[in-house]
């Protein structure tokens, strides 16, 4: 087995093998940990007690971190005429019709999250396979698709998060950046967690939250103790 890095030994110390924390020291352990030269992500990653290949199983949402994620999303928009200039006037990085649609067949997505008017389905359906598997393809649920161009785009650059549970039921996400207040990761972290929560689907059975860590880009896993999370964001 490889031996761990001595950066990442470092930022193991303090830690103990097995051992939940509470919300507030875990992010203080998660920050101190983070020494590398760039301001790593803080990404959080939950075990839920659903098989997400039964429909009613199934986890996914958006959620609307209370202080962003720190990262610089790109947007792509799939809209024409007015539709299109509000996008563009919102901040939007790539806006296009057809044109988009051939960039994108042709492997060239330079961008994070996709978003559609109504009318422009008919040609962003016929990407299905290719956005499908990426997690870009523009959802009426999710709010990517819709008239109201300019809020989707704003939303999308301002810290909305989509989340969906994999095959395991697991769900991943970068909830901030280790320069980030230990408060506002708190607040992140809460905020995420709840949405979970609420996400929670009718055919879930049993204990749904089963484990909850984060970790910076470089350092080791932080468990969570699931019942420390409310508490902590309120203190």
């Amino acid at each position: 087995m490889a031996k761990a890095g001595k950066r990442y030994r470092t930022a193991s110390e303090g830690l103990t093998l097995g051992s939940a924390y509470g919300l507030q020291e875990a992010v203080k352990l998660i920050k101190k940990g983070a020494t590398a030269k760039f301001d790593e992500t803080i990404e959080i990653a939950m075990n839920l007690g659903v098989d997400p290949r039964h429909a009613d199983q199934n986890v996914r949402g958006v959620i609307s971190l209370p202080n962003g994620t720190g990262r610089n999303v790109r947007v792509a928009v799939f809209a024409k005429g007015a539709k299109a200039e509000e996008a563009q006037k919102a901040g939007a990085d790539i806006v296009g019709e057809a044109d988009l649609a051939e960039t994108i067949q042709g492997g060239k997505m330079d961008f994070d999250r996709c978003i559609a008017t109504p009318d422009m389905m008919a040609v962003v359906g016929r990407l299905g396979k290719v956005l499908g598997p990426r997690g870009l393809m523009p959802n009426p649920k999710l709010g990517t698709v819709t008239n109201d161009i300019a809020a989707a785009v704003q939303a999308a650059k301002g810290g909305q998060v989509e989340f969906r549970a994999e095959k395991a039921g697991v769900i991943h996400a970068g909830v901030g950046k280790a320069s980030f207040t230990e408060q506002a990761l708190v607040e992140n972290i809460a905020a995420f967690v709840g949405a979970i929560s609420r996400a929670k689907p009718s055919g879930a059975k049993g204990t749904y939250i089963k484990r909850v860590s984060v970790s910076s880009t470089m350092g080791p896993g932080v468990s969570i103790e699931v019942a420390s999370i409310a508490s902590g964001a309120a203190a």
